[in-house]
């Protein structure tokens, strides 16, 4: 008997991924400060000049001169890394000042730094599902990764409610005992098809059958309500929400996660989430680039304004040219393709051709059918940018024949 092919396996498993055209490719590119949303391609042939137009830096706080002058400072300070987990060594004073401005930013007593908003998910409802004595989590259909996975992680009992579907939320909360406890667990805006939840609703409901709420904000967080708190801010809804989770690595342009909650809450989450407790620190500069990011965004809406203003020229511009995106609420403009392979070419095509890249969005990050090119602009793509961009989705989507498909379709 001969020993289990592993790499036959392997290679096997990945060969199924190309042929359905999912799978996925990783492009090298080198942003360039302060020319963003421009980037150099690294590829076999050289090096090119590319637009990002899929980056979710939504606006541009990655290149912006009071977060480089704070992470700079602190480098020179401090040194590189944090030198070890929070409990050991590794709270400085960078983190101790980037919590206290997430707490008041959401309006919370206290807040919890994560090294990326898919652990601070991970970690915190993990831990409180496992830890709250015969806790039931009822999760929207539509959740990220991170928090399903914090959910199987804790082995409480799961409901799935249909997404954004308050009537099936209120049919599996009332099919509960009252007294027993509970989490609803939802986003604000929802990456992929950007639409956007009924908070106000949900902590209805909440109150109703006396359950917690967990927001993920991750995807609105620096770019909604007046000082950049999300939707809930935007909403008047911070006060009603049991943690607000967010992260540090979109709209304000570094890396990090974070939850905030009652000064209990918080405390219990540094306690007992394995995820926070045995993993080292974010590096001090990275703290404080987030720090100048959130404090930035507290008091200038102009990128806000901006970027608002650029989302709806792109839309215009699509409708104008014909192609179908996918309506919403938010910043997130999904261009409806339903074909992975006829995805992955209009991408290459727009990388190769024309220097644009969007990344392709196949099953399983979308259901098959709805592959889509997830366009986000930023304030500071410009006007020839935008017509660059249409003009070349435009000729493609003509070459192949989805025109005709999205007409027939309507």
């Amino acid at each position: 008997m001969s020993a289990w092919d592993y790499q036959g396996f392997f290679a096997a498993k990945i060969e199924t991924l190309r042929s359905e055209g999912n799978y996925r490719y990783f492009l090298d590119i080198e942003r360039q400060r302060g020319a963003f949303p421009r980037a150099q391609n690294h590829h076999a042939g050289g090096t090119r000049e590319i637009t990002v137009w899929c980056s979710n830096d939504y606006l541009g706080m990655g290149q912006h001169p009071d977060v480089i002058a704070a992470m700079q400072t602190a480098i020179r300070a401090t040194g590189a890394g944090a030198g070890g987990t929070r409990n050991i060594s590794g709270t400085t004073h960078a983190h101790v000042a980037l919590e206290a401005e997430l707490a008041d930013l959401h309006g919370k007593e206290a807040a919890l730094l994560f090294t990326s908003g898919y652990v601070s998910n991970w970690a915190a409802l993990g831990t409180l599902a496992a830890q709250i004595p015969d806790c039931v989590v009822l999760s929207d259909a539509g959740n990220h990764a991170s928090m399903i996975e914090g959910i199987r992680q804790s082995r409480a009992q799961k409901l799935i409610w249909a997404h954004n579907d308050l009537a099936d939320l209120e049919a599996k909360l009332a099919s509960l005992p009252l007294a027993q406890p509970k989490i609803i667990a939802f986003e604000s805006v929802y990456s992929m098809d950007g639409d956007i939840a009924p908070i106000a609703e949900i902590c209805d409901l909440a109150d109703r059958y006396g359950a917690m709420t967990y927001l993920d904000e991750v995807h609105a967080v620096g770019l909604y309500g007046p000082r950049g708190g999300g939707i809930a801010e935007a909403r008047g809804l911070m006060d009603r929400l049991s943690v607000i989770e967010g992260t540090l690595g979109k709209a304000y342009g570094v890396m990090g996660g974070y939850i905030a909650a009652s000064a209990a809450l918080v405390d219990f989450i540094r306690s007992f989430a394995s995820g926070f407790i045995f993993t080292t620190a974010l590096p001090p500069a990275v703290a404080a680039g987030g720090c100048a990011a959130v404090r930035h965004l507290k008091t200038s809406g102009a990128e806000r304004a901006m970027h608002q203003a650029r989302v709806a020229e792109v839309r215009a511009r699509l409708d104008a040219a014909g192609i179908p995106h996918m309506a919403n609420d938010s910043h997130i403009i999904p261009v409806m393709v339903g074909d992975p392979v006829k995805c992955r070419y209009i991408s290459d095509r727009l990388l190769n051709e024309y220097g644009i890249y969007i990344q392709p969005i196949n099953y399983p990050t979308v259901p098959k059918g709805t592959e889509r090119l997830r366009i986000t602009p930023s304030p500071l793509h410009d006007a020839a940018a935008m017509d660059h961009l249409v003009g070349a989705l435009a000729a493609l989507w003509s070459e192949c024949k989805l025109a005709q498909t999205a007409r027939a379709a309507q």
